[in-house]
């Protein structure tokens, strides 16, 4: 039996914007949990980060940090390309496994990541972050209880402030498999019930060079679910107001909405009118509690030896979604599941 007085020491695999962020939290948010290793392929980056841990081990490759002393669990947030072989790595050694989305962009791929992850019977969870949003999950528990009815119609709303670099588009899976992918997961998780058909289309509204790579930068989805819930998706690349987060689901006895925080309360009014703070610019402004709660989850579940919230099966349905949009914008129809996951 591992000693449970000491906290889950984790690999932190891939050391960028996103793992310097679980890191911190981990080191300084998280209670019962500590980084106990480090690794990216640019080491220097690896050691910025390390040192803001007060000097974490930095491992010169990945199995290296995998098989550290003291690592219990990794937290895979390098590239969606190496995500795969990491999962395969991390299972094989008996580690639990964090890992940030997509799984991948490869149905095959992912499939081949879970069978190991089944073969080794390690836990798996998948970093859908704004499930443990207060706000979002307040909507979600507003349709489980019954307090709203039976659902009808859901929107979700996503809108960026500004687009990622043209470096980043063309590596990411495009705008379904990148920024809507949270969406497909959200619709599922508020729903409770599992997407049949999509029904896709965008549109290159603010850099033509998006589009020159075969992406749109503004995209509307139709998602009919199983039970026959309606959830229509809208996303922007640009918001030029601030980081937009949005989801709504109206019922047959009335409606739950998720809206967004804002910068701080003050509001200034006068005979010409009122004036409120601005939307927080970016992700990282408006998520840190569910950063922190998704962590208490998966270390609460390692501890517990129980299934983690978000699993791989979770993983892998929106990108099911995200093929099938892919398809009903290039094919200009509505695609059933069933032809992209039979």
């Amino acid at each position: 039996m591992t000693d449970r007085s000491a906290p889950l020491g984790i690999a932190l695999l891939g050391a960028g914007r996103i793992g310097a962020l679980h890191a911190r939290l981990i080191d300084q948010r998280v209670e019962g949990a500590a980084v106990a290793a480090v690794y990216d392929p640019i080491r220097s980056v690896a050691e910025k980060v390390a040192d803001g841990l007060g000097g974490a081990p930095v491992a010169a490759t990945a199995e290296q940090a995998i098989d550290a002393p003291g690592v219990e669990a990794v937290a895979i947030c390098s590239s969606a390309g190496s995500h795969v072989p990491l999962i395969i790595a991390s299972a094989r050694a008996g580690k639990a496994i964090f890992c940030e989305k997509p799984l991948s962009l490869d149905l095959a791929e992912i499939d081949r990541a879970l069978a190991a992850v089944a073969e080794a019977g390690v836990p798996l969870q998948v970093g859908f972050n704004r499930r443990f949003d207060p706000a979002h999950r307040s909507v979600r528990e507003a349709v489980l209880s019954g307090a709203i009815g039976t659902p009808h119609l859901v929107r979700i709303t996503s809108r960026d402030p500004a687009p990622p670099p043209l470096e980043y588009l063309k590596s990411s899976g495009g705008i379904f498999l990148d920024q809507m992918i949270h969406d497909f997961d959200m619709a599922r998780y508020v729903v409770g019930s599992e997407v049949a058909r999509v029904f896709a289309t965008g549109a290159v509204r603010i850099d033509p060079a998006i589009g020159d790579l075969g992406d749109f930068d503004t995209a509307g989805v139709v998602l009919e679910h199983a039970d026959e819930t309606l959830t229509l998706i809208d996303n922007s690349r640009q918001a030029v107001y601030g980081y937009d987060q949005r989801v709504e689901v109206l019922g047959s006895e009335g409606v739950a909405a998720s809206d967004n925080p804002l910068n701080h309360t003050g509001i200034v009014r006068t005979a010409d009118g009122a004036r409120a703070p601005t939307l927080p610019y970016f992700f990282i402004e408006r998520y840190i509690p569910s950063y922190i709660a998704e962590w208490e989850a998966f270390v609460a579940a390692v501890q517990a030896e129980t299934e983690p919230p978000v699993t791989g099966a979770d993983g892998r349905a929106p990108l099911v979604i995200g093929q099938a949009a892919l398809r009903s914008v290039s094919e200009h129809r509505p695609v059933d599941i069933a032809e992209i996951d039979p």
